[in-house]
């Protein structure tokens, strides 16, 4: 069984800066971070894998300002989020997959229970 805790979110406002973290209890072959807003659909946002530290994202609302990082001997993934955005409000969840870099939710089957980020403007 692999364990995921989120945390490092909060309140902002627009502009400013936070680093996400989570901590796995067990490495899976990559992490994603997700985030779903009110009445919305979760939404991918980036992965890394542990092995090779290669990541992916695929939105450009995220691209440039958003960077995913791994300390392997803490087992935690961080994500820094730059130049937040209103729009950037949501909850964020990090998950692990046994597939590589994948941006479907189905392919992941471990998750937090997210972390609350609300960015003001």
């Amino acid at each position: 069984q692999v364990h995921l805790r989120e945390s490092g979110g909060g309140p902002v406002q627009a502009g400013d800066s936070l680093r996400l973290s989570c901590t796995t209890s067990r490495r899976t072959s990559s992490v994603g971070w997700f985030r779903q807003a009110p009445g919305k659909e979760r939404e991918f946002v980036t992965a890394i894998n542990w092995n090779t530290g290669d990541s992916t994202s695929i939105s450009d609302s995220v691209k440039g300002r958003f960077t995913i990082s791994t300390d392997k001997a803490k087992n935690t993934v961080y994500l820094q989020m730059n130049s937040l955005k209103p729009e950037d409000t949501a909850t964020y969840y990090c998950a692990g997959s046994w597939y590589d870099l994948s941006t479907v939710t189905s392919r992941y089957d471990y998750w937090g229970q997210g972390t609350q980020v609300t960015v003001s403007s």
